[in-house]
């Protein structure tokens, strides 16, 4: 089926006539829709949203009632943005999802093209993730990485649900066209290295001399208990950003980049009673409240969160943060797939 563009009122026949043929010929005029895809600013393309975590989790348990996490392959609640329903997208190039594992449960071995991050908001002692034959204990607040085509699983021993965020570069990969995706042939790959083994060997300021630094972080966890001692030091010791506070950026301490080449993260500690000049950047960017309760004023709305809520900033739209009590906010963004083609940008 060819596309006719109609033409203004006052067009001649001529053109009317023109755009027919165009339209026959898998062809189009430019000029038509110049304006709409060469912006003079960002469009967004996607909306400010917030989603309540106890909300969230209730239907997430409602559904470890009626489905296993075998039968699920990942047992997951996408978080939908609210102007991409059906497309699996929190933003135009990022997923975002909440992953329940029960108690007893396992989800089977798989690996990927897209790249994956957890953020991990409630678990029992024991439950694990394991990536490429290493398993790492899940704590709150911890952020563990899988990245691009690295088989992992996830398993809960424990007696408590285990419940995370997941947020993936899908929409990107398959943006490119470039999605594959395959089972491991044990349901649980076996594990041939110790626990911590990817900490100790590259999470001390320390490398092993025969290493050689790849696109993607050779951490496997970061725990949070360190990353939050580190937001406590930085906060006693100086003034912090007006729009920030003090934020970090989870790094591939390999090379000082970002943990994965397509995602960035970020841990970011506002003091109690902040009230954070507006700030914008063309990285739509995904939140999860790690502690506290605040506000955040983004475009011409405000959403109240509190512990473990999420929410979305979309690209260029400003955002501030106000605390009531000192937070600690979890993000993260595609920000290195758009500072690597060049096109980032922030304002503030």
């Amino acid at each position: 089926m060819s596309t006719v563009f109609h033409s203004k009122p006052d067009a001649s026949p001529e053109l009317k006539a023109l755009y027919e043929r165009l339209g026959q010929k898998n062809t189009a005029p430019l000029w038509e829709v110049l304006g709409e895809i060469v912006t003079p600013q960002p469009k967004a393309g996607c909306v400010p949203a917030l989603w309540k975590y106890d909300e969230v989790r209730a239907l997430l348990m409602e559904a470890g009632g009626l489905i296993s996490a075998q039968e699920a392959e990942r047992r997951v609640l996408v978080l939908e943005n609210p102007s991409l329903r059906g497309q699996s997208q929190i933003t135009p190039t990022l997923y975002a999802g909440v992953q329940l594992v029960m108690p007893g449960e396992t989800a089977p071995t798989h690996r990927h093209s897209a790249s994956a991050l957890r953020f991990v908001l409630e678990s029992g002692e024991g439950a694990y993730t394991a990536v490429d034959g290493e398993r790492t204990t899940m704590r709150a607040g911890d952020f563990i990485l899988t990245p691009s085509w690295t088989y992992h699983d996830h398993g809960n021993p424990s007696d408590a649900p285990a419940i995370w965020m997941d947020g993936l570069d899908i929409p990107m990969v398959n943006m490119f066209s470039a999605s594959f995706a395959e089972h491991h042939p044990d349901e649980t790959q076996p594990v041939t290295r110790p626990e911590g083994d990817a900490l100790n060997r590259y999470g001390a300021a320390l490398l092993p001399i025969d290493f050689t630094p790849g696109r993607r972080s050779p951490m496997l966890s970061y725990p949070f208990a360190r990353s939050r001692e580190t937001l406590n030091r930085l906060s006693r010791s100086g003034p912090v950003h007006p729009s920030h506070g003090v934020k970090m950026q989870y790094v591939n301490p390999a090379t000082g980049g970002y943990p994965m080449p397509t995602i960035a993260a970020f841990l970011q500690l506002l003091p109690a009673g902040f009230d954070g000049k507006s700030y914008r950047s063309t990285d739509a960017t995904v939140f999860c409240v790690a502690e506290g309760r605040g506000t955040s004023r983004i475009a011409d709305q405000t959403f109240a969160w509190g512990p473990r809520d999420m929410f979305v900033v979309p690209s260029w739209t400003p955002v501030s943060h106000q605390t009531h009590s000192e937070a600690v906010l979890f993000s993260f963004s595609d920000r290195p797939a758009q500072k690597a083609l060049g096109l980032w940008r922030e304002h503030s």
